[in-house]
């Protein structure tokens, strides 16, 4: 067990210098980006990591440098700038511009109660009366996972139910006071624009937001069961890439964006234009893209969009997206005029591939020659999976001695027993708190399940090491129970007097 324990140490040994270790591979030639360059980071980087497929869209001002798909999809089938996908969580920034497209009509006020324009928006605690459109946006409308786990709760069919099923929910704080990044902030604000609008949620943002821009590949849908492929992808596991299905989840509004990579190109010139597509078309104002960029005071995240930096010089406006089986990033560098989205089909995980190539590929726009980086999962599994062997290595030693251990404490007190036992029952505990430190980390409520799209080898290596403990308490708890009743150590009966 003393092995076992020491090797908390070994993984925190090996895997932070493995997360910090880009992979070994000549990088890409740096300077000025083009198509070419693109194209040549973005292969390299599937070649060396084994991602399946991606879609990428990199814009210059109203110019699009390049749209294309690489790879493959989980149907086989190659990905080109024309193969929808999901885009998760960018969705957002999407639902937040169909409200600021009803603000400039002058039918929502962004400072007004959300009760104003939905009445249905009822929660149990009395102090949602005073959530606001703008607090909705910038999630800080005291909603939270902590007080309303979505994901762990029974999925919603439409807009409507989404709304409806939140009646009995709390507010983990008050409005206003702390953001905390929640979907169903964005479940409420498309039920309020369709309901301001008077028509169905995808139906506005095919008239006011997509067919404005251009983006005529592109819809927004209620579950993940209506995405391509219902959503099917992959996860990294043990240097692999291996396909799994996603489990279906409510999403319009906040993750249901379906698109593809030339209307990405589409999106990026118009937050980057001023709210003005290529062709000179208003889609909104520059203040309201403004509006949607910019945090409250002493926050990061806008409507949408979280700003950073300066990053090399610059401000970054970027939002990141995540699905079990696929993950997005749109980064804007307003200051150059450029922009970059990346859809992989891969999922949810500690180093997503779609930052790691949108990082790139900003480096490779402001001059730089990007590291040849790549998913720090990639090594870590491989000490995952030796720590999984010697788990089960550790278990069986355990228990094929247990006798012997018995034997040597018959007689001890039991509190002695129960805390020489103790240390194998400390995997099993946190195995079965798996869901909440995850939770605690991603600042998300999930499942056992989702945890296994999430980190496969860390979930086995956890599970396979409770189970060694386990085996080795239940071993030598029964050598204890079997050594108490031997005849050899019930004393001797006093013979009856003569």
């Amino acid at each position: 067990m003393k092995k076992l324990v020491a090797c908390a140490g070994l993984v925190a040994a090996v895997l932070i210098p493995a997360a910090l270790t880009p992979a070994a591979a000549a990088a890409p030639p740096g300077g000025a980006l083009d198509a070419a360059a693109v194209d040549r980071y973005v292969n390299d980087y599937l070649r060396r990591t084994g991602l399946p497929g991606a879609m990428v869209a990199v814009t210059r001002g109203d110019q699009v440098v390049r749209a294309a798909g690489y790879g493959h999809g989980a149907d086989g089938r190659a990905v080109t700038a024309r193969t929808p996908m999901p885009v998760a969580s960018l969705s957002k920034s999407f639902t937040a511009l169909a409200v600021m497209r009803l603000v400039e009509a002058g039918r929502v006020d962004l400072d007004a109660p959300v009760r104003r324009y939905l009445p249905e928006f009822r929660l149990a605690d009395p102090r949602a009366a005073r959530i606001t459109v703008r607090q909705l946006l910038n999630q800080t409308s005291g909603m939270a996972d902590s007080a309303f786990p979505d994901l762990t709760l029974p999925q919603p069919d439409t807009l409507t139910g989404a709304v409806a099923r939140m009646r009995g929910a709390e507010l983990a704080t008050a409005p206003g006071t702390r953001m905390s990044y929640h979907n169903p902030n964005y479940f409420v604000a498309a039920r309020l624009v369709e309901v301001v609008a008077g028509v169905p949620f995808a139906e506005y943002m095919s008239a006011e937001v997509f067919g404005p821009i251009g983006m005529a590949d592109t819809t927004t849908v209620d579950s993940t069961a209506e995405m391509p492929g219902a959503a099917r992808g992959y996860i990294r596991a043990y240097g692999q890439v291996i396909p799994r299905a996603h489990p279906r989840w409510f999403t319009n509004g906040g993750h249901g964006v379906v698109t593809t990579a030339t209307d990405l190109s589409r999106w990026l010139i118009t937050q980057n234009s001023g709210g003005r597509t290529a062709d000179g078309r208003q889609v909104v104002s520059d203040r309201s893209i403004e509006t949607m960029w910019t945090p409250p005071k002493g926050g990061t995240y806008g409507m949408g969009w979280r700003r950073g930096g300066p990053e090399h010089g610059s401000t970054w406006v970027q939002h990141t997206g995540w699905l079990l089986t696929h993950n997005s990033v749109q980064i804007l560098v307003p200051d150059e005029g450029y922009g970059v989205a990346v859809v992989a089909n891969t999922g949810m995980s500690p180093d997503d591939d779609s930052v790691l190539i949108a990082r790139g590929l900003v480096d490779l726009a402001q001059g730089r020659t990007p590291e040849p980086t790549a998913p720090f999962t990639m090594t870590a599994d491989l000490v995952l999976a030796g720590l999984t062997i010697l788990a089960l290595a550790l278990g069986a030693r355990g228990a094929l001695r247990s006798q012997r251990w018995a034997r040597r404490r018959a007689g001890h007190p039991l509190w002695r027993t129960v805390l020489r036992l103790s240390p194998y029952a400390l995997p099993l505990v946190i195995f079965a708190s798996l869901a909440s430190i995850f939770g605690f980390l991603y600042n998300r409520a999930g499942t056992m399940e989702q945890i296994t799209y999430l980190w496969l080898p860390l979930y086995v290596w956890l599970g396979t090491a409770a189970l060694a403990g386990a085996v080795v308490i239940a071993a030598r708890g029964f050598h204890l129970i079997r050594a108490g009743r031997r005849p050899s150590d019930v004393p001797p009966a006093v013979p009856p007097r003569p």
